[in-house]
């Protein structure tokens, strides 16, 4: 089912890469597979770095590292972690959650993409999600839900480009680094 996880897509035009910010052939060469446990700790660093700096999430915690092995664990099957690596180091991840406990909701899931700051418009996130796509239709799922936290545009910007539309803007639901925030809901459905 996920024999097809590291296959090339076409190279998009990269601002950081045409300037000499990311490595050449950055796009061609990172391998997006299936996390497997020894990801834990990179993907650990990753998330607590956005936990402490941005508002990418809401988390005010870091996760401890037996957290993060947890959490890994609980995301297998269908609620899969994606890992972008690049010269044998994780540069990014991506994963499918649950989108709401109850029955009914089964066929709809919630998407996350984290780059790290790094990697950052070399084409990483866009890598990523696009599989997470394929994942999620490969998977049975209908609907795939981005809840983005802080006005992030460009990662509003990177969930129109992969089909997803805008469903609305939940006003001041979250508080951090001491402002309301803003959640942008988007969704992609499939056939």
């Amino acid at each position: 089912m996920f024999a097809n996880v590291a296959t090339a897509f076409p190279r998009p035009f990269c601002f950081r890469r045409a300037h000499g910010r990311c490595p050449v052939g950055t796009f061609t060469a990172m391998q997006v597979r299936l996390a497997q446990p020894d990801d834990a700790e990179a993907v650990r660093s990753i998330y607590n770095h956005e936990v402490l700096h941005s508002t990418a999430t809401f988390d005010l915690v870091e996760r401890s590292a037996e957290d993060q092995s947890t959490w890994l664990e609980t995301r297998s099957g269908a609620f899969s972690v994606l890992v972008a690596e690049l010269d044998g180091e994780i540069v990014g991840f991506a994963s499918l959650s649950p989108f709401r406990e109850r029955a009914a909701y089964r066929t709809s899931v919630e998407n996350s993409v984290y780059v790290a700051e790094g990697h950052r418009g070399c084409g990483v996130a866009d890598r990523l999600l696009g599989e997470l796509l394929a994942t999620a239709r490969d998977s049975g799922f209908h609907s795939v839900v981005a809840r983005i936290g802080g006005g992030n545009e460009a990662s509003v910007a990177l969930h129109v480009k992969h089909g997803f539309a805008l469903v609305g803007v939940e006003r001041e639901v979250g508080r951090k680094f001491g402002r309301w925030q803003d959640v942008t809901v988007m969704q992609a459905l499939f056939d």
